[in-house]
């Protein structure tokens, strides 16, 4: 009898235990849905970045002026809203990737804007590339309103941003990114506060420079290679044994060589952002001839109906130039 009675306090405190564990279970799970995110701007990068806030456990409200670009983040749980008032009534945090900086005010300050929607405490987190002198603008402009706009540009495509190894670069008042700093982890496996307000958007700009000149210094590689008769496979090969290789010339190469330009960042909005540089390194007062020199191959290229492509299309547009046939 006695031992009956032991087994079943035995059971009553595996069940208690169990009982406590599935509470601190239920904590762990939920823990992330305290801040409310939303995203402006569902297009390759903001749809990744939605999917895997969704799937770390966030709660996301989502925007786009093209509906049907939220068809998949709403499958996967994301509410859907018509304007970015109705996002930011909905967020803690907002993060806007657009395609400049008007679309930046436009979904800001326009008809339904965030603004329209402020709150206490709401903060938005601009990961569009912009030019840093627009940022420091829109960022003024937003305090007017009483709210906190951070720069958090970042580095790397898609198919980064679906396993959250982004790198994030932040700028802004230190207080609301810390108060974020864990959403921006989980978007980024790296993060860099780099200062005031503008700052993020100017080193984002020096790194999409590298990405054009990058591009064209490989797909020129290509190219002289391919006249001298030499596969460029073999190229990339002894490129790839050197100091000189790059991310680039180590996985995109391999596409480049096969014509297969399926777009991660379209050559399109390379030459937007080169526009921006080329308008920004004016403002700061400087010349950049290797820039400026590549802008007008972009826009040739962007003019010609390679647009559309991923950027290292530019090997497409250069082939044709250089009047290379197979």
């Amino acid at each position: 009898m006695k031992s009956g009675r032991s087994k079943k306090k035995k059971e009553n405190r595996g069940f208690a235990l169990v009982s406590i564990l599935e509470r601190y279970l239920i904590i762990f799970r939920t823990k992330n849905l305290v801040t409310r995110i939303g995203v402006i701007g569902t297009g390759m990068l903001g749809k990744a970045v939605g999917l895997h806030l969704l799937e770390s456990g966030y709660q996301l409200t989502v925007y786009n002026r093209t509906k049907s670009k939220t068809e998949e983040l709403k499958n996967h749980g994301a509410t859907v809203v018509d304007s970015p008032k109705d996002v930011a009534r909905s967020s803690d945090l907002v993060i806007t990737i657009v395609k400049d900086a008007n679309a930046v005010k436009d979904v800001s300050f326009g008809k339904d804007g965030i603004v329209d929607g402020k709150h206490d405490d709401l903060i938005v987190a601009d990961m569009s590339t912009i030019n840093p002198n627009a940022s420091k603008e829109i960022a003024k402009q937003f305090s007017k309103h009483g709210i906190i706009m951070l720069d958090t540009p970042v580095m790397g495509g898609p198919n980064v941003a679906i396993t959250g190894k982004l790198v994030l670069m932040a700028a802004g008042d230190k207080d609301a990114f810390e108060t974020h700093k864990k959403i921006f982890e989980t978007i980024a496996s790296k993060t860099f506060f780099l200062g005031a307000n503008g700052t993020a958007h100017s080193v984002k700009l020096a790194m999409n420079l590298q990405i054009g000149m990058l591009a064209l210094a490989l797909s020129e590689g290509i190219t002289l290679a391919r006249g001298a008769g030499v596969d460029p496979e073999v190229f990339l090969s002894i490129l790839n044994s050197t100091y000189f290789k790059t991310g680039m010339s180590e996985n995109k190469a391999y596409n480049m060589i096969k014509d297969e330009y399926s777009p991660t960042f379209t050559l399109s909005n390379l030459k937007k952002d080169l526009d921006t540089i080329n308008e920004a390194a004016k403002e700061f007062g400087l010349k950049l001839p290797m820039t400026t020199k590549a802008n007008e191959i972009y826009k040739k290229a962007n003019d010609e109906g390679f647009g559309d492509l991923d950027y290292t299309g530019i090997l497409a547009y250069l082939k044709k130039a250089a009047k290379l046939v197979d």
